[in-house]
């Protein structure tokens, strides 16, 4: 038996029971945390070419635009929706594969839900479902796809999105299966973004998103696929990792689909930055705690994690010119800096380019790698300062906080999401929304995404 048959074999029989309460729950909480940080995207200048391209649409559709209260076809709303939730780098991420499920899952499953009008909790299964079979995928081959310049968050999630969509549309075992062939023809996502901090990279779970609602559209019309997608010779893992095991270990991974939930493991970030950056920007904030001015600095090393470093620091100049704010939401020395210098580091950081006192401590600033790192089970950091006067100051972060071993509470996912959703709806508009997705009542949560927009 293929891989993609054992896959939708497994998922299939999972949807026909009840998923347990606690996945259910953490898969809830994902999927808002997801519709909030696209709201923000929304209403805000990064959001501005998905606003324009949705403003253009000639189509109707019942599937919702995030904070663009008309609808769209499923697979138009989808690649909008996905590509807001990853403008702001600031939506969830599950480490141990390095990949950001929610911003493909949820667009996929709330557009395909949406047209066919089912109910919220089996939206919330698929998503659920889809998120699992992404992570493996990311678990079987960790740093694999990027070694090779490919996200495999949009690589591989197009492959999820087609289940979730398959599974919303009704499709039988063999459709779905040629949706997971169809879907891998339309895979792609490369990090050549780096080169000058392009915002394209927000598009790769956007057309994951959409690629696979139009998969599994064409399969419910007749379409085929290769049912080796994901271990033949050209498939998945041969294509976008050139390692001839990873297949192997995908299997093996599959072993335990219902008994272990990746979901539950899965990571929130509170920052909007890569989330490479995320312990290091504690790190400055615990410097700045302990008195550590900005202008008292003679030098900041950074000890990366190997595989972290082509992201956040490599080419190092590039870092430090960072031409555009957006750009800094990668750059190792301007995230750090702008946490002493300016005491924060959030939506409004990204909104310009670094300023002149940001800049000028980020000159300050070098990495070298850190020894015996545990990336990307854990995104860890060591931060030494020394100051003008001679002193040392040095601080480690054992991992990135909202990871799975610093998990944080549901009240401050819930805070994030009200502060998010706030940039493009008003306050009554927020709390609908909140109870509408804590609800299983999917006519409420359509009716309140389309709710009243932020003034």
């Amino acid at each position: 038996m293929t891989l993609a048959r054992r896959i939708v074999r497994s998922l299939a029989e999972l949807a026909r029971g009840d998923l347990p309460a606690p996945v259910m729950a953490a898969g809830r909480l994902h999927l808002l945390d997801a519709i909030g940080v696209g709201l923000a995207a929304a209403g805000s200048p990064v959001g501005a070419p998905y606003r324009a391209f949705a403003s253009n649409l000639r189509e109707a559709g019942v599937a919702s635009l995030l904070g663009g209260g008309g609808g769209a076809s499923a697979a138009s709303a989808a690649l909008v929706n996905g590509g807001l939730v990853h403008s702001l780098e600031y939506d969830d991420t599950h480490t141990g594969s390095i990949v950001h499920p929610s911003a493909v899952l949820m667009p996929a499953a709330l557009a395909v839900a949406e047209q066919v009008g089912a109910s919220s909790h089996r939206m919330l299964g698929a998503y659920v479902l889809g998120y699992e079979l992404l992570v493996r995928i990311g678990r079987a081959a960790p740093g694999g796809f990027q070694a090779q310049a490919f996200q495999v968050t949009s690589v591989a999630g197009t492959l999820a999105a087609a289940i979730i969509a398959a599974e919303l549309y009704g499709l039988g075992e063999d459709s779905t299966v040629a949706a997971l062939g169809i879907a891998l023809s339309q895979s792609s996502g490369v990090f050549e973004f780096l080169s000058n901090g392009s915002t394209v990279k927000s598009l790769h779970p956007g057309w994951a998103a959409h690629g696979g609602v139009i998969a599994a559209q064409l399969a419910q019309a007749g379409m085929t696929g290769p049912e080796t997608a994901i271990e033949g010779k050209r498939g998945l893992f041969q294509a976008f990792t050139r390692d001839p095991d990873a297949a192997a270990r995908f299997a093996v991974e599959s072993d335990d689909i219902g008994y272990v939930w990746h979901v539950l493991d899965a990571a929130f970030k509170f920052s909007p930055c890569c989330h490479y950056l995320h312990p290091f920007v504690e790190a400055a904030g615990l410097l700045v705690a302990r008195g550590v001015r900005p202008e008292a600095i003679a030098e900041i090393v950074c000890e990366v994690p190997l595989g972290a470093d082509a992201v956040i620091c490599e080419p190092w100049a590039d870092k430090l010119a960072a031409p555009t704010g957006h750009s800094g939401r990668w750059s190792l020395p301007i995230v750090v800096a702008a946490r002493i210098v300016e005491g924060r580091v959030d939506l409004a950081t990204f909104e310009q380019p670094a300023s002149a006192a940001v800049r000028a401590l980020a000159q300050r600033i070098s990495w070298q790698p850190l020894a015996g790192a545990n990336f990307p089970s854990r995104f860890e950091a060591v931060v030494t300062c020394v100051t003008r006067d001679g002193a040392r100051h040095q601080v480690r972060i054992d991992d990135a906080y909202g990871n799975r071993s610093r998990p944080p509470a549901v009240e401050e996912v819930l805070g994030k999401f009200r502060v998010n959703a706030a940039l493009s709806l008003s306050p009554d508009a927020v709390a609908d929304l909140e109870a509408a997705l804590m609800s299983d009542d999917m006519a409420r949560v359509s009716a309140a995404l389309r709710g009243n927009r932020r003034m």
